[in-house]
């Protein structure tokens, strides 16, 4: 496992941190995602074998959602 923060831009509410967390932890190879608002970011446990950094931060975007 491997864990990873991903700055998250455009987050307003609690719907949002919802959104992307469910987003996340849909993904196959994610086994957790917290999502903190206030922080703006969110920190994502993943298996590398099985999905990319750079797959989840695209994940994040087609949400709409900025992340880097």
């Amino acid at each position: 496992m491997e864990s990873s923060i991903i700055k998250v831009g455009g987050m307003s509410c609690q719907g949002c941190i919802k959104n992307i967390g469910g987003v996340l932890s849909a993904m196959p190879g994610v086994a957790s995602a917290e999502v903190s608002l206030e922080a703006g970011e969110a920190k994502v446990a993943f298996d590398p074998q099985v999905v990319t950094r750079d797959a989840l931060v695209a994940a994040i975007e087609d949400a709409g959602f900025d992340a880097e």
